[in-house]
């Protein structure tokens, strides 16, 4: 059976188009049945603008308040219960659907998950998970990036484990190598923080690999970056401004003379491959991990191709049961900790 994703409508910089129209490319490449969740007039006119969606698994599900990027998170969580996050995830929670994403408030995203959902059984805070390319051809993950900007030691074990989680079962990693974002890679690098957490995480039971720096991000030596929210956040604002840099320095550079234009044509292929790799939006949303539930967060300026991206995550995400993987995760170890 179809995996059913609904759609926070009116979350993106530029709703509902992209949405709208990321839905009704996933709907139609992947069978995935799309709720939008939205103002049922005003997402009833823009999608009979596209005469396919009238033959796709595509439903209007009615939700009358919009939370915006300039809204407070918890005073509208609170205020606004008729949102197209809240309306959303509710049926996540009731089982009229196996996920939700948006491309909206951020802070009120995790706030409303955390708040309808709840947290899974040993998390203390949930963490959002970044995938992006690596140097190998392969993907890895940094979490957290965004969701917790002050952290302490247990909270970075606890991403840990789910990090590791998500590579083996999203990513099929066979044994993920886990990393601590730090300075240096000696065990005595970093603030206080970080060297704390390295404590913990050498007792894990799992493939820790030690401290990396911010330059192994991308190298595929490792899968897993553990960090807090705030240096997470940082590290991935970064990397997203430099994959910029990059693409649009190298096209200006190819097409500044004639000759190197001619190149251009003929390696252009190439070209397209290579933007592909570095387009963040191929890799679909972030996945807010630690909450009973499956809930998708993307970036506010993304297009169709990134919401398309997003919602085939996020039924990848529910049909491999990844939540039940992180919960038997972290039951292992409590039970260690307890038997110690």
């Amino acid at each position: 059976m179809a995996s059913v994703i609904a759609v926070d409508a009116m979350g993106s910089d530029r709703s509902p188009k992209p949405e709208i129209e990321g839905s009704i490319q996933a709907a139609r490449q992947y069978g995935i049945r799309v709720l939008l969740v939205g103002p049922q007039e005003t997402l009833r006119s823009e999608l009979s603008k596209y005469s396919a969606a009238a033959s796709l698994p595509i439903e209007i599900v009615p939700a009358s308040e919009v939370i915006t990027m300039e809204d407070k998170a918890v005073q509208a969580v609170r205020a606004k219960r008729d949102s197209t996050m809240r309306v959303g995830l509710r049926m996540v929670r009731d089982g009229r659907a196996d996920g939700f994403l948006t491309a909206g408030n951020t802070g009120a995203a995790m706030a409303t998950a955390k708040m309808v959902l709840g947290a899974l059984p040993g998390v203390d805070r949930p963490a959002l998970a970044a995938a992006f390319p690596t140097a190998l051809g392969t993907a890895a993950c940094l979490l957290d990036v965004g969701a917790n900007v002050d952290c302490k030691a247990h909270n970075l074990e606890q991403f840990a484990v789910m990090g590791e989680t998500y590579s083996r079962s999203m990513f099929g990693t066979a044994r993920p190598r886990v990393g601590l974002l730090s300075i240096g890679e000696e065990d005595t690098k970093g603030n206080e923080l970080t060297r704390e957490a390295f404590q913990l995480l050498k007792l894990l039971p799992l493939n820790f690999v030690g401290n990396v720096e911010g330059r192994d991000l991308y190298n595929g030596q490792v899968d897993v970056i553990v960090a807090d929210g705030f240096v997470g956040n940082v590290a991935l604002k970064i990397s997203e401004g430099v994959a910029n840099l990059v693409r649009t320095t190298l096209k200006e550079t190819l097409k500044a003379t004639i000759t190197r234009q001619v190149g251009y044509l003929l390696s252009r292929s190439a070209f397209a491959d290579f933007k592909k790799r570095l387009d963040h939006t191929e890799y679909g949303g972030a996945p807010l991990l630690g909450v009973k539930g499956v809930c998708f967060i993307t970036h506010g300026s993304s297009n169709a191709n990134a919401i398309k991206n997003a919602i085939r995550v996020a039924a990848e995400f529910a049909e491999r049961h990844i939540n039940d993987r992180i919960e038997e995760g972290l039951a292992k170890i409590r039970a260690a900790v307890v038997s110690v």
